[in-house]
């Protein structure tokens, strides 16, 4: 096997047989025609002897007062030869702008394999021999969805093992400049490129050290692997591989919407971390289409229970709703006004709040769970096939951040490894433990006095609008004239004014989260991940969901009653608490949810992808010149920074924090939510493509913090939609008028809007509160009124316990616990036995780990026997013929023993 692998050592992609033995600094090869070609055509992954590949590129500007930039260049490229890398130079002549130079590095055969060594890289060894799957029946049922199989696997199935360069024989190396993959080549030149430093050797300064620091302060402008070639046309060269124009036809473009995405192609080109983020993205998409559909149901049993809805028709009956007089919404500005001018939203707030809202409700409970389970099989099996299953984080720990390396000075004793490593003593860590906390709470504390500002903007202008409506003006616009009212004006205006406060705080959240995070010195990538996550995702939590939270538990459960109201500041504020119309709240909470859901929706669409059109045109113009070089065309594209898919994962959850902890109050969320991802896969998918540097293989099991953060947001969605059930909806006064109530004998809802309002005198409105004459409508003058309704359950003037609540009041609020008690209870016990029904991994796959750990134990035990045998036959070759009489023996024993 080994003189197999070194008869191929001097193989390479383009077909042409080179010798390997080239020196290091990339001079070229004398004699080639190939070096020729590539000159002219630099479009090229190959430093210029053809041979080498170009694992990673450095850019740099030389500056006219850059000397110490110019130092730092040459220590760290004298430490990176030292380190065993290769580097060749294209200097600033030979680039488009005559301004940039760019540094190509090449990783030869030690330095892959001493680095895989240390990574403990999984590499294959022997192909597997553990059949696919059975045949899924009706499987032709999916063929139009489904791509071309070598796209949907681009290599075959091996068993794998960590990497021993003692083993070199071991391993499947056929060619040794392609055993390593590209991703896998980018992902260990980073690793070193990380933790290079630049000082001189007479003068060790930890703190100069590794590519990040070397960026930030301008000495290389990117740092970056190559995509291996141009998104809309193949490699020239056929023997080399052209993923991703595969990974263009076949996965970015829009068309391809309905087609399954290439998620091994993805992992192969892009490293697990981001196949693992679109496999979930998609999951998450597919299972967003049940939910949807349900959701149109019950939105459609809305429009079709439409005319049986007596509620509504008594509100709009000139004989019902046309004679009730409702008291003042607001102090002095408001008026006396007639229940049936709220006839339309009362019609709109019937087609979401009906009875099949508790279904959806509960279903979306369900839902939720089967989400979240059905999603661990899918990322066990994931596991499996891409071989993460004995990945652990354990490993990601060893691996230090320069950053952590760099600013702790102080060096302790590492009882697992029992070597020195640096630590952040305890005293500094509460320390920036302590400031970190005081800067989230303000920043908390911030966000709540941005949502009391706009609560206080909706309680100051509800007077105003309805001062310049009292006339009606808006009536004589034509169409929607009529729907405008007081209360509609300042919901919109509200959600509007509230969406733009979150889009410019989450400007500064970004930053902030990421100072804090930084300031706590985390010890490794996967730490610091996770606390930027909770920090971030807490932030936009209170600051997305902040107003959502006030319109369904807040609005109309503090008012009081006319003569004792309440007030935001106390009385002299004049500010006085937000009622609920007859209608209820909730078609408010729908106004403010779709608001700001599709607003980010929308928003998040076009930074994303309109924005980048005008970029990617100019550059596709410029890379199809012959001269624009392959690192050129890629300097030119946007930087994919490490925390690139944070953002992308911090938007899918957002949302799905909008479609489960309030979707009882909008069941089209999900619709709107499905729509939005089936654009934001193949966005996402043509930014990776077109518009980002390809960025670093990085490894990855799961979804990371985020599963967590799913998990509280599934159980916390069960408590809120109960609660909006039982206190934003009218589902249960209701209920209780229906079947407690009503006079007669037959259960209707007939009479229910006359007792669900109470009556106060007008005699008894204290004087700041009865409105000004300018404010009284022309119909109330000269009329003998002398009584107005307002929404509640008290008992009415002249009664010995007047203006305290009802027992019919008590009897609702008893019958809205046992509901949010009984719903959760419902809920949570159908949760809890579906995540015990659902295993988290398929027996399947627990079948085939085992098996494929046998059989690579039996491997790895028929190398070591056979390597002794030949260690011990060589060494008997040697010894006098005397002793081999006793080598059989010897030999047999030892194979036993093992």
């Amino acid at each position: 096997m080994k003189s197999a692998m070194d008869s191929q050592i001097g193989e390479e992609c383009n077909g042409h047989s080179l010798n390997n033995s080239i020196e290091d600094g990339g001079t070229q090869l004398p004699g080639h025609t190939e070096t020729d070609r590539l000159q002219q055509n630099k479009d090229t992954v190959f430093f210029r002897d053809g041979v080498r590949r170009i694992d990673f590129i450095l850019s740099y500007l030389d500056d006219k007062d850059g000397e110490k930039k110019q130092e730092r260049r040459r220590e760290m490229e004298a430490n990176l030869k030292k380190a065993g890398l290769e580097l060749e130079t294209e200097d600033k002549s030979d680039s488009d702008d005559l301004k940039t130079y760019f540094l190509k590095i090449h990783a030869p055969w030690e330095v892959l394999a001493t680095y895989a060594d240390v990574l403990k890289i999984k590499v294959p060894f022997k192909e597997s021999d553990i059949p696919h799957g059975q045949d899924v029946p009706l499987e032709w049922l999916s063929r139009p969805f489904r791509l071309p199989e070598k796209v949907m696997r681009p290599q075959p199935d091996y068993f794998t093992s960590p990497f021993d360069k003692d083993k070199i024989d071991f391993f499947l190396i056929k060619n040794q400049d392609t055993f390593f993959p590209p991703s896998t080549r980018n992902r260990i030149v980073y690793y070193i490129l990380s933790r290079c430093p630049y000082y001189k050797e007479d003068r060790k300064e930890t703190d100069k050290k590794g590519i990040k620091r070397l960026l930030n302060n301008g000495t290389y402008t990117s740092a970056f692997p190559l995509h291996d070639c141009r998104y809309w046309e193949r490699n020239t060269n056929e023997q080399c591989e052209s993923e991703r124009y595969h990974l263009y036809k076949n996965w970015a473009r829009f068309l391809c919407f309905y087609k399954e995405q290439p998620l091994n192609l993805i992992r192969k080109y892009y490293g697990e971390k981001i196949g693992i983020y679109f496999a979930w993205l998609g999951f998450y998409t597919e299972m967003l289409f049940f939910a949807a559909v349900m959701g149109v149901i019950c939105f459609t049993y809305g429009v079709l229970s439409y005319d049986d809805n007596l509620t509504s028709k008594e509100i709009c009956d000139p004989s019902i709703g046309g004679s009730i007089v409702m008291c003042p919404l607001c102090d002095k500005k408001c008026s006396y006004w007639k229940l049936n001018s709220t006839c339309l939203s009362s019609w709109q707030s019937h087609l979401f709040d009906n009875e099949g809202t508790v279904f959806f409700a509960m279903f979306m409970g369900i839902w939720v769970t089967l989400f979240l389970e059905f999603w661990k099989r899918r990322q066990a099996q994931l596991e499996y096939e891409w071989d993460l299953v004995d990945f652990e984080e354990e490993q990601q720990q060893l691996q230090i951040r320069p950053e952590f390396e760099t600013k702790c000075t102080d060096q302790r004793l590492n009882r697992i490894t029992q070597e020195m490593e640096p630590y952040l003593p305890l005293p500094k860590k509460c320390g920036r433990f302590c400031l970190s906390g005081v800067t989230v709470l303000f920043w908390m504390l911030l966000i709540v006095a941005c949502i009391t500002g706009v609560i206080v903007y909706r309680l100051a202008v509800y007077a105003a609008f309805a001062s310049i409506m009292k006339d009606s003006p808006t009536k004589k616009i034509h169409l929607v004239g009529s729907l405008i009212t007081p209360q509609l004006a300042t919901s919109v205006t509200a959600s509007f004014i509230n969406f733009v406060i979150i889009m410019i705080l989450n400007f500064f959240y970004e930053r902030v989260a990421i100072w804090i995070t930084d300031m706590e010195i985390p010890k490794t990538h996967l730490e610091y991940e996770n606390k930027l996550t909770m920090k971030m995702f807490l932030f936009q939590f209170v600051n997305y969901y902040s107003s959502c939270f006030y319109v369904a538990f807040f609005k109309g459960k503090f008012v009081g009653y006319p003569g004792n109201y309440t007030y935001m500041f106390g009385k002299y504020s004049r500010l006085r608490n937000e009622e609920c119309d007859p209608g209820g709240c909730l078609i408010e909470l729908t106004t403010q949810l779709v608001i700001v859901m599709t607003g980010k929706q929308v928003c998040g669409n076009i930074q994303e992808a309109l924005l980048p059109l005008l970029r990617n045109w100019w550059c596709s113009r410029k890379s199809r010149k012959n001269q624009y070089s392959r690192w050129e065309q890629d300097h030119d594209l946007q930087n994919f920074s490490q925390l690139g898919l944070f953002y992308e994962y911090l938007e899918m959850v957002i949302q799905f924090g909008f479609i489960t902890l309030f979707v009882a109050s909008f069941p089209l969320a999900p619709l709107l939510a499905l729509c939005n991802n089936i654009l934001e896969v193949r966005v996402d998918a043509w930014k990776f493509t077109t518009q980002f540097r390809r960025p670093v293989a990085a490894k990855a099991h799961n979804i990371g913090a985020w599963q967590e953060i799913l998990n509280v947001v599934a159980i916390l969605s069960v408590v809120t939609n109960a609660f909006i059930m039982a206190f934003t909806s009218d589902m249960i006064p209701r209920l209780v008028y229906l079947y407690a109530y009503h006079p007669g004998s037959e259960a209707t809802m007939s009479g229910y809007i006359n007792n669900s309002l109470s009556v106060y005198d007008i005699s008894q409105i204290p004087l700041l509160s009865t409105p000004e004459e300018g404010a009284i409508p022309a119909w109330f003058n000269g009329s003998f009124i002398t009584t107005c309704r307002y929404r509640d359950y008290r008992y009415p003037p002249g009664h010995q316990r007047q203006y305290s609540h009802t027992m019919q009041f008590w009897h609702i609020l008893a019958a809205k616990l046992a509901f949010i008690i009984i719903m959760e209870h419902v809920v949570f016990v159908v949760k809890f036995f579906v995540a015990w029904l659902i295993p988290d991994v398929p027996s399947e796959v627990k079948a085939r780990i085992k098996r494929e750990r046998y059989l690579i134990q039996e491997y790895l035990h028929n190398y070591e026997v056979e390597k002794l045998k030949i260690q011990l036959s060589q060494s008997f070759i040697i010894e006098a013929k005397p002793e081999v009489c006793t080598a059989t023996d010897k030999h047999d024993v030892l194979s036993e023993c093992l």
